[in-house]
Formats: C-alpha cells, sequence, structure tokens
C-alpha cells in the first residue's frame, strides 16, 4: 500500500488538481465532495483535512460496497432502480468541487447482472451529470479523480500490490519531492502541445495501426485540451470530433471492465457516422448490449492521444484511469463511445444548447466509454487547406 508519506503528496496533487480543473476561483465556504470507498479511506481522511484547511466544507460520500451493489441491482424493482434519496439534486446543484477516489473491492460482481437494469440506473443519473456540467460550464465546479490499489485490481492486472502501488506512485510523481510542481511543469509543456494542435485548421484525421483504419471528422469550432486537473494521472490531449464523419474500422487491444465485465480485442466498424458492426474475444453480447443504451452510444464521442515522453505507466492497470494514459513503447489512443465534452467546443460551453451541440456533431449519449489501442501508429491531419501533416507517430506528438 502507499505510505503515509506517499498519502500527504498524492492529496497534494488532488488539491492542486482541483484548482486547476475549474475555470473560476475556489473560495472559502465553497462546498467539495469527496467519493471514496472501503480501500481509499486513508486518502479521504488526509483530503478531508486538506479542504478543511482551505476553509471549504468537505461532504464525505463513501461509496457502496460490492455487495450492497449487487443487491441493488439483484433485488430492486423498476421504481427503485431510479430512486434519488431526498436533497440530491439540491446537493448537486450547490457543489463547487468534487474529488472521486477510485478503489473497488470487485471487478467482476455484475457480471451476471442483466446490463439494461443497470442501464436504467445510469440512466436515471443523467439529469445530475447535466447539473454538473452545467456548473463547470459556468465556472462553477470543478473536478478531478484519482485511483488507490486494491486486491482486485492487482489480480486483474496480474501483478501484487506493492508492484500496483509502486505503478501508483510513479505515475503520479510521488516519488518526487514535490509531486504538485512535477504536475505543473507537465501542465504547462502540455499546453505548448496543444496551441500546436489548434493552430493547425484540421478537417479530418487518420488514424493507422496494425487494427485500425478510421477517418475522424473535425467538424467546426473544436480545439484540443487535457491535462487539465481532471484526472490524475492524465497525460491525454484530446477532442470531440464530429461524429456524423466517422467511418472506418477502430480495434481496442487494452482489455476493459465495465459494470462487472471484461471485454477484450473489440473491433468496431463505423459507417455514416455510427457503429454497424462489433465484434469481440470476450464480451461481445455486452458491448452490443451497451451500445443499445440510447441513440448516442453507437457514436463517437471522444478521440484521445498520449505522449508517451509524459506518461510513465508502461503496463496494463485493469482500470480506465490508467490504461487511457498507458505511455509504454508507442504511447495510445482512446476513442470514447457515448458523450462528448462540451469544453472541447472553441467558445463558451456554457452558451451550447442542446440543438447547438446536434448541429455541431457533439453527441449526447449516458454512456462514455474509453477504447484503448496501444499498437503503434500514425496519425495523419488532414487540413482544410488540402494540404497533411503528420500528427502522431512512434508513441509521441510530431511537435
Amino acid at each position: 500500500m502507499l505510505s503515509q508519506a506517499h498519502l500527504e503528496k498524492y492529496a497534494d496533487v488532488l488539491i492542486w488538481a482541483l484548482k486547476r480543473a475549474r475555470k473560476g476561483r475556489y473560495k472559502r465556504a465553497d462546498v467539495i465532495m469527496v467519493r471514496y470507498g472501503l480501500h481509499s479511506v486513508k486518502l479521504a481522511e488526509v483530503i478531508q483535512g486538506r479542504v478543511l484547511e482551505l476553509g471549504m466544507h468537505p461532504v464525505m460520500r463513501m461509496g457502496l460496497t460490492s455487495r450492497m451493489e449487487r443487491n441493488f441491482y439483484e433485488k430492486a424493482n423498476p421504481k427503485q432502480l431510479i430512486f434519488h434519496p431526498p436533497g440530491e439534486r439540491q446537493l448537486y446543484q450547490g457543489l463547487n468541487g468534487g474529488i472521486y477516489v477510485f478503489s473497488p473491492e470487485s471487478l467482476t460482481h455484475l457480471r451476471d447482472i442483466d446490463p439494461r437494469r443497470i442501464g436504467k440506473t445510469i440512466l436515471s443519473y443523467k439529469p445530475y451529470r447535466d447539473i454538473l456540467n452545467k456548473r463547470e460550464e459556468r465556472g462553477l465546479f470543478g473536478w478531478t479523480l484519482c485511483l488507490m490499489p486494491t486486491p482486485e485490481l492487482t489480480k486483474g492486472a496480474g501483478i501484487s500490490m506493492k508492484q500496483y502501488a509502486r505503478q501508483i506512485v510513479r505515475a503520479c510523481y510521488l516519488d518526487r519531492k514535490d509531486p504538485a510542481g512535477e504536475w505543473e511543469r507537465i501542465y504547462r509543456q502540455a499546453a505548448e502541445i496543444k496551441k500546436w494542435i489548434n493552430s493547425l485548421d484540421i478537417k479530418h484525421l487518420r488514424i493507422e495501426s496494425k487494427g485500425c483504419d478510421l477517418k475522424l471528422t473535425m467538424g467546426p469550432n473544436r480545439r484540443w485540451i487535457g491535462v487539465s486537473g481532471h484526472n490524475i494521472p492524465s497525460f491525454e490531449i484530446f477532442t470531440c470530433p464530429d461524429y456524423r464523419g466517422t467511418e472506418g474500422t477502430y480495434y481496442a487491444d487494452q482489455p476493459s471492465y465495465r459494470s462487472g465485465n471484461l471485454v477484450r480485442d473489440v473491433r468496431l466498424t463505423f459507417k455514416g457516422g455510427a457503429v454497424v458492426k462489433v465484434s469481440a474475444r470476450k464480451g461481445e453480447d455486452f458491448i452490443k448490449k451497451q451500445l443499445s443504451m440510447d441513440k448516442g452510444a453507437k457514436r463517437v464521442g471522444e478521440f484521445s492521444l498520449t505522449d508517451k515522453r509524459f506518461s510513465r505507466i508502461n503496463r496494463y492497470m485493469a482500470n480506465t484511469l490508467y490504461d487511457e494514459n498507458y505511455g509504454g513503447k508507442h504511447g495510445n489512443c482512446h476513442l470514447a463511445l457515448g458523450s462528448s465534452y462540451s469544453d472541447t467546443f472553441d467558445g463558451d460551453p456554457a452558451r451550447l444548447t442542446k440543438a447547438r451541440k446536434e448541429r455541431l456533431g457533439l453527441n449526447d449519449s449516458a454512456l462514455h466509454w474509453d477504447l484503448v489501442n496501444t499498437e503503434e501508429k500514425r496519425v495523419t491531419a488532414y487540413l482544410t487547406s488540402g494540404k497533411k501533416t503528420l500528427l502522431y507517430e512512434k508513441g509521441m506528438f510530431a511537435f
């Protein structure tokens, strides 16, 4: 596990990230929700202390145990599946920040639960996510999330607890004297890359690897963002393309856990902006059910690239937060099915209506599922001028 010294540094990094992730400035008496699990109580205690020292109000929320979560999906009737306690909406309407510590007891406890039951509950929470998205667009809310090692994660990754903890320490720069200062350095370096990409007038991208040959259309009023404090660790630079221009094949060689189900070797074929064919070595039926969650679940919501010069993650971790930031030999890209992020709009996101998002090709869905490719790849940007330029190769941006 992480030492107390590591936990103190981890909390410092998370507070740095929370501040970076919000457009507006935090002030005393702001309300910060801290969500955590059984295996992350020690870190949550340190975070609570930091929030109190800043004069803000921590709202501590412990997540359901795996037994509680399974009980819920096994026994809940249709009304219970979508029930929310009194005051929940008011809490979300008053939140200024959120720190989410992921520490799962189990990765597979929901594997034989009907995905449609899980989907109903996920859909019922969409209005709360919409509230926080709107608050974030107005600079009233910021969030970050992180991971703590658990026996189940180490089992999924096929390594010991000590090895897993070491990966977290390296990935988050907790082995440095001033980890928050290291993150500030990465933040500034990534800003230069984003500035370069956003100076390119890109019409579409072509992603080529052994398993991928995909065209993504950028659409109008887009920008690339990332390394913003929203995730720790996070080295990805991403955008949300116009889903309507997606054509070709995407392959995810990195395994992925979702709602207790493991999927492997997912291959998606897009035509006319939507998935028309799905195959997988494991979990194919589950994937198809996820893609039927709503109209937007078959569409692309996000495309991301990670530069291996930043990321110190060099192995599969059985968790998307780490796997989508994999550095390794070839870096990675990931494609997210489902919802888009409004802050990739090159303008004031607070002025984006649902109708305008649709006109821009920004996808809307209750699903957001990152599928990762770690193959050696080449990403070419085709510009509106008719020229083309290399964007990414050998695991690095061509900047």
